[in-house]
């Protein structure tokens, strides 16, 4: 059995976010991101769908037009090809689990 602890997991700097990739397989990738008051990471689309699940603190996640503000113990979905976008507005560290299946870096190009 295989136990990760993901609050040893987090990797955070007060310039830059800093993922830590739990899970890599074929079928799902697993990063945790770790986020200080203000960082974030900017609008882009993945190629496939995305679950972003809130561990720690709450959020901003953008999906397409909708923006709203997500606290730890919830799940959003995003779909593949859809923009999105995470920020930490608030004043405490955030922790956010972001979930990709299948992984991205198995898709045949």
């Amino acid at each position: 059995m295989e136990i990760i602890n993901l609050e040893q997991s987090a990797i955070s700097s007060g310039e830059k976010i800093i993922p830590s990739r739990i899970i890599e397989k074929e079928e799902v990738q697993v990063v945790l991101l770790a986020f200080e008051p203000g960082q974030g990471v900017p609008e882009h689309k993945t190629p496939v769908d995305v679950f972003f699940y809130v561990v720690k603190g709450t959020v901003e996640i953008t999906i397409g037009e909708d923006n709203e503000e997500i606290r730890e113990g919830n799940i959003v979905l995003s779909p593949a090809n859809i923009p999105h976008a995470i920020k930490n507005n608030s004043s405490g560290r955030a922790m956010v689990l972001v979930i990709k299946t299948p992984n991205p870096q198995y898709i045949k190009k």
